[in-house]
């Protein structure tokens, strides 16, 4: 058992049959594919970290079929700034950080006294939400279907090569948007937005009638805010543009010649044509970088994957442009750079 179709009604059954006995279960999102156990059980739960190698207090966002479903997991009323942002992106690449109720989803919060909620619009999120609610299962906790730290799936082939033919994968296609959702923290009295993911800033604070808070020292933790993430085994450096021109040029020339050949170990991902770049295309080690910021969030990961292959030791990226549309893209192009001494190739490096 491993990648069924999300759109066969035995495959949406036996998955959330699955969930209801505590087991995982690999699911799309419309953000990334998810790595899912039933948040209500700190047992299935605490499979997910094993699984993932992931520490148990980095807290899990749980997914909810709807707003009335989110409401189980919350502490008395939900935020009136919670419910402006359901109402606004709901369901959509947005989660919410409520006060927890007591008692509920202790795991899947990491100890935390609030949770992070969301409900995915993907329609095989939906079904199977829907389908495990009917067998009891209140909300799905649903990190990225990927080892802790590395690049995030977006396809379901992605998810089974990281866990292998024992989990259930429901294939729903490509994932839309591509980047996690943004995560806004509504639970201590002003919005604050832990993660920005593709819906803009400027969205957000319409909704809620407010200007969003830079994260403090009392922000609650969340999915996807470590320094470091999203990483790939090959080390990823970012470039401005002329700088990243110069480099390669350097890279491309001995002390004697210069020529069209690879710079050895390196692949890019750039925006503007680099010196060099056919013989880069030919070896597939040049991808060229989409100037909308909403495509380059839809094939950023699979890009920093196809790009990781054994012979790469560094991926150079252009730093895309400092402007508001792009926050989400930056946002994981920087934490994926983030340790310079970082090499996932040589011995004894997490898989």
């Amino acid at each position: 058992m491993s990648i069924l179709r999300g759109d066969d009604p035995a495959a949406l059954a036996a998955a959330a049959e699955r969930l209801a006995a505590g087991a995982l279960v690999g699911l799309p999102t419309e953000t990334v594919y998810g790595l899912g156990a039933r948040a209500d059980d700190d047992a299935a739960v605490a499979r997910i970290f094993a699984a993932k190698g992931r520490p148990a207090d980095h807290p899990l966002i749980v997914h909810v079929a709807d707003a009335a479903a989110a409401a189980f997991f919350a502490a008395d009323a939900l935020p009136p700034a919670a419910r402006r942002l359901m109402a606004a992106f709901w369901p959509g690449p947005v989660t919410v950080i409520v006060p927890r109720r007591d008692g509920v989803a202790a795991a899947s919060a990491g100890g935390q006294a609030s949770i992070g909620l969301r409900c995915p619009s993907h329609p095989v999120a939906q079904a199977l939400l829907r389908a495990a609610a009917a067998r009891g299962v209140p909300g799905v906790s649903a990190p990225s279907a990927n080892r802790f730290g590395r690049v995030s799936p977006t396809c379901a082939a992605h998810v089974a090569s990281e866990f292998g033919p024992e989990l259930l994968v429901l294939d729903g296609g490509d994932c839309d948007v591509g980047i996690e959702s943004a995560i806004v923290d509504v639970s201590r009295g002003h919005p604050v937005l832990l993660r920005p993911g593709a819906l803009p800033r400027e969205a957000l604070e319409a909704a809620l009638g407010q200007p969003l808070q830079a994260p403090d020292a009392d922000a609650p933790r969340a999915s996807g805010t470590l320094a470091s993430h999203y990483a790939p085994a090959a080390r990823v450096r970012l470039f401005a543009p002329e700088a990243l021109s110069r480099a390669l040029a350097a890279a491309l020339c001995t002390a004697d010649t210069c020529g069209p050949q690879a710079p050895e170990g390196v692949a890019v991902y750039s925006r503007q044509p680099v010196a060099g770049p056919q013989a880069m295309a030919a070896s597939g080690l040049w991808r060229p970088m989409p100037a909308d910021p909403a495509a380059v969030a839809h094939e950023l990961f699979a890009v920093l994957r196809a790009l990781d292959v054994p012979a790469v030791r560094e991926i150079w990226i252009e730093q895309p442009p400092d402007l508001p549309a792009w926050e989400g893209v930056r946002d994981r192009l920087r934490r994926a750079a983030a340790d310079p001494g970082h090499d996932g190739r040589q011995p004894g490096a997490v898989a």
